[in-house]
């Protein structure tokens, strides 16, 4: 075998027993079929007697180790896995190139085996930027596990029993186009084509790089499709209105409007640049959520800048109240007035937050997609009420996962006073919001999540779907460094011909 990695070393504090072949060790970047931008599994140690252990393992004790099972060089980066502080590893790691006969994953603790190490995954494994899409889409679901429903897909969806085209190309684009972010997808024989309505469409380079994506992994309905690549949702008709309702696809919703939702450009841009271009994403934030608990600083914090008139009223209540808030806006557009009085507060890098017990979180321009951050992070939760809401939020509950606060946010400060006298209940909400929110928020579940509302919407097309004379293909990104031969069945190759 040609090994590509090296050993890393975890630095962790605890003296629990640990007992390698207790431990489990599970995730999608154990499964060859399942392709994603970073591929990652987790470890949870288990002492001799069977139970998990809840505190970092002794240090520098877990190592892991990638090997080739061929003889081509094949490029993988493979980070310090991640101290999740409850007992439990993340192991992320990145191809650069793909291996037709596969990979073995070693997972040694203290030099033995960790659970059924090691782990060998059967060629061909595939690397992000390599077309080859699995033409069975029940193939590719059940190698992601994806869920067989989402309750805010089917929420979204029921304004639309059926979506008839020719409607939507005729009063979309009178209707929306004014409105200066809308773009015109039609994904026909899984390439992806395009056209920008409006002034204010940069963003469809979002867009444009999660369907690529997706339309690499696995064979894509044919389906035609707005997408809004503003804040605001567009659609306020009504579903009993006359005439009724047109879908059109928004990363944000709100209970005024009837878009239809996907994960925000920002948690799937930082899935597919993660452990690249971004620092913070959905996997790396697990691995940085500050001091445990008990050695929290004791207040509520906030920074960020002035898109809502309440983030200003957090900083005149922190003034007041210094002892329960730390709120400070780190810059100024909407309110430029104000930043005399209120000043300007310096930037705090982000896993910087989660030295404090608790996290406010206030609206933005629409919903501030920072929650779903906040919430994979060790603090309690303070959310702000919102008519705003993101794709998972209807498997959160207020009290169960985080604190709700009213809008005008009246009530922060004693909801802040219960948590400091209520330790051991804020501690139980804080790890209950983390453990929902790190299983729906999986990057992989994203990608179910996208196949998911496109094969929803495209079941309900009225008309056929197809390329307009004015759209432009949209092609895949190429590289030419990474080795990727698209391995097929002879029966998948005939049946393409």
């Amino acid at each position: 075998y040609f090994t590509i990695l090296l050993f890393f070393l975890v630095g962790f504090s605890g003296s629990a027993e640990l007992d390698a072949g207790k431990c489990v060790v599970w995730g999608p970047g154990l499964s060859p079929a399942a392709v994603l931008p970073v591929r990652y599994f987790y470890i949870q140690s288990v002492d001799s007697e069977g139970r998990n252990i809840s505190v970092s393992p002794a240090a520098d004790s877990f190592r892991v180790k990638i090997s080739s099972l061929e003889q081509q060089y094949v490029r993988v980066h493979v980070p310090a896995p991640l101290d999740r502080g409850d007992g439990s590893l993340l192991v992320r790691y990145r191809l650069y190139g793909s291996s037709s006969r596969g990979l073995k994953i070693e997972v040694l603790y203290q030099d033995r085996p960790v659970a059924d190490s090691p782990y060998t995954l059967r060629g061909p494994v595939y690397h992000e930027y390599c077309v080859c899409p699995e033409r069975d889409p029940r193939v590719w679901s059940s190698a992601l596990q994806c869920p067989e429903q989402e309750p805010q897909i089917q929420q979204d969806f029921i304004s639309f029993p059926s979506i008839d085209l020719q409607r939507l190309q005729q009063e979309v684009p009178q209707r929306f186009s004014r409105r200066g972010g809308l773009v015109h997808y039609s994904l026909i024989n899984n390439q992806l084509h395009r056209r920008s309505l409006g002034q204010y469409t940069d963003f469809k380079m979002f867009s444009d790089e999660m369907l690529l994506s997706l339309a690499r992994k696995v064979r894509l309905p044919d389906v035609e499709f707005y997408i809004n690549v503003g804040d605001w949702p567009m659609e306020n008709r009504k579903a009993g209105d006359k005439p009724g309702p047109v879908p059109i696809i928004s990363w944000c919703g709100s209970t005024d409007t009837r878009d239809i939702i996907l994960p925000t450009y920002d948690i799937t841009h930082s899935c597919l640049e993660a452990m690249r271009g971004v620092t913070s994403d959905l996997l790396s934030v697990q691995g940085n959520t500050g001091p445990v608990w008990s050695d929290k600083t004791e207040k509520a914090f906030f920074r960020g800048r002035d898109s809502r008139e309440e983030r200003l009223r957090l900083v005149t209540m922190s003034k007041e109240n210094p002892e329960l808030l730390d709120a400070g806006i780190t810059a100024y557009f909407f309110f430029r007035d104000r930043e005399k009085d209120l000043g300007k507060a310096p930037l705090v890098g982000f896993f910087d937050f989660f030295k404090y017990k608790y996290q406010v979180n206030v609206d933005g321009t629409v919903a501030a997609y920072r929650f779903p951050y906040l919430m994979l992070g060790d603090s309690l939760v303070f959310k702000q009420d919102s008519p705003y809401y993101e794709h998972f939020y209807t498997h959160l509950e207020a009290g169960v996962h985080y604190i709700p606060v009213k809008r005008d946010l009246s009530d922060l400060l004693q909801k802040i006073r219960w948590a400091q006298k209520n330790d051991t209940k804020a501690e139980a909400i804080a790890k209950s919001g983390q453990s929902l929110v790190r299983d729906v928020l999986q990057p992989h579940r994203l990608y179910c999540y996208y196949y998911s509302v496109l094969q929803t919407y495209a079941a309900r097309q009225s008309t056929r779907p197809a390329v307009h004379p004015d759209m432009e293909l949209v092609p895949q990104p190429s590289d030419h460094s990474a080795l990727c031969d698209c391995h097929r069945s002879p029966e998948e190759q005939k049946n393409e011909l």
